[in-house]
Formats: C-alpha cells, structure tokens, sequence
C-alpha cells in the first residue's frame, strides 16, 4: 500500500481525523497544539496521526491536500484546512456545523 493510499484510507475511515505534530495529549507544534484545543472546545472525538512518526506520511500528507502545512483536519473525507482555519471558523460557528454531521 502506498503512501497516499494509507492517508486515504486513514481518512475514509474515521469522520473526523487531525494529521498534526506529536498527539492530542502533546502536541510537539503550537499550531498543533491550537488544532486539538478548538476540537476539544467543539465536544468533537477525532483520530489524530503524529506526522513526526512516519516522514514518508509528513510528506505523503501535504501532496495529498495540495497544503503546505500541518496540522492538516479532515471531517467526512474532506480537507478542511489547518489551525488559522479551523480557530477561523471555531470562532464564526461554521466548524462547529460541519462537525455536528460526525459522530463525535
């Protein structure tokens, strides 16, 4: 299985998934870090992947969205964006919405 295939499947498989440094419980980025706050703050349950354990996912990650950047959120098979993005619509109530149609 190829790289972009075990993103894929990674991110087909659990509704809501957080590509991001390090784990929810500690983070190794401050962006990470903000990702896993506006989450918690949304009630929302999410997969997370610590980049930082597979380089070949660190990169696999960023040609698969076209982003630069991690963390990288993923709700329902879509690419949603990373931190600024997400504090972004935390802070208007869109992340919230879109997260409301998961199981979290």
């Amino acid at each position: 299985m190829t790289v972009q295939e075990r993103i894929e499947e990674t991110i087909n498989t659990n509704p809501v998934v957080l590509f991001m440094k390090g784990s929810p419980e500690f983070p190794q980025c401050g962006f990470s870090g903000q990702a896993v706050q506006v989450l918690n703050a949304c009630g929302t349950k999410f997969a997370s992947v610590d980049v930082l354990q597979d380089p070949d996912v660190r990169e696999g990650i960023k040609q698969y969205s076209n982003w630069p950047t991690i963390p990288q959120l993923y709700v329902n098979g879509e690419f949603v964006g990373g931190s600024d993005i997400m504090v972004e619509m935390y802070q208007k109530g869109e992340l919230q919405s879109k997260l409301s149609g998961t199981d979290g």
